[in-house]
């Protein structure tokens, strides 16, 4: 028997039963904890969440540490919390893990309110190396590019779309929510003219990563990315061969990975060139401690 109809089983026997399958409440129920439960797909969106809300929120995050919103597909316990929340906060800009579980995540709990995180935001395709024509094909993957949040500009967007979700469904908090927000938009502003300073004596302006999740912070603050990926595929060895000389021609040293993909590729690149490979990871919780990291990583690399 394979274990997703015996995991299925057991999850529509806890909703029917009515038993416990959580240890810690989802906080959708407002009655005894007054808390809104919230439901978002990946980790940096529950910070957002949890600034906004303080005690007033009970989050459950989709996509768990260390795990690829690309790939990952939801437990039943983590289906259990979902019936109970009050809102889905997704990130909709063509994550993976949205694309392939978000209809059913909605029958799941058809009261609960989703909101569109990236409501507002303007979409960029994405990123391929300048010059080089991807030499295959992803048809599951979005032509968008979805990783917006590591982009502060953007989740200024996110965190304002959250708000007004939360005030929907919990009007008597209007004001704590409207309190919190600012504030935190406010140590978003800070990064970005954190990131802005820092930057801006960078003569060097390209970056090598193998997953391109910093597609949008490239555009904001006017960096080229060049990507290793090819449309969600590891690249071939003729792509390896033109990558280890794009970064030659660009005296790039430093490769980034990111902790949820296979470095092979990377390693073999940072080799070639003679370089080193740093991690980074763009799922990290505490936002803005994380960016600020990525960015003390990046100016070391282009200096």
């Amino acid at each position: 028997m394979s274990k997703t109809p015996f995991g299925k089983r057991i999850f529509w026997l806890l909703l029917i039963t009515g038993l416990p399958l959580l240890t810690v409440s989802c906080g959708a129920e407002t009655g005894a904890s007054e808390q809104v439960g919230v439901a978002v797909t990946i980790l940096p969106q529950a910070e957002f969440v949890e600034n906004i809300g303080g005690d007033k929120v009970s989050v459950t995050v989709m996509v768990p540490p260390g795990a690829s919103p690309h790939t990952f597909e939801p437990t039943p316990s983590q289906m259990a919390a979902l019936s109970k929340a009050n809102i889905y906060a997704r990130v909709g800009s063509g994550i993976e893990f949205e694309l392939a579980w978000m209809d059913k995540l909605i029958n799941i709990n058809r009261d609960m309110l989703v909101i569109d995180c990236s409501q507002g935001i303007k979409l960029q395709e994405r990123s391929v190396i300048p010059g080089h024509k991807p030499e295959s094909e992803n048809h599951d993957l979005s032509p968008l590019d979805p990783h917006i949040w590591m982009s502060p500009q953007n989740a200024r967007i996110m965190v304002r779309n959250i708000s007004d979700g939360l005030i929907q469904v919990d009007p008597k908090n209007k004001g704590y929510y409207q309190q919190n927000r600012d504030a935190y938009l406010e140590k978003l502003a800070r990064l970005d003219q954190d990131i802005r300073t820092a930057l801006s004596g960078t003569t060097a302006r390209h970056f090598m990563v193998y997953h391109p999740s910093l597609g949008y912070f490239a555009r904001d603050y006017n960096l080229t990315m060049l990507p290793i990926e090819e449309s969600g595929k590891e690249p071939t060895p003729a792509s390896l061969a033109r990558l280890i000389e794009q970064a030659k021609q660009q005296n790039i040293k430093v490769i980034f990975a990111s902790p949820q993909f296979n470095p092979q590729s990377a390693e073999v690149i940072a080799e070639a060139i003679d370089g080193r490979l740093v991690f980074i990871d763009p799922l990290a919780r505490d936002y803005i401690m994380n960016l600020h990291t990525i960015l003390e990583e990046l100016v070391t690399a282009m200096e």
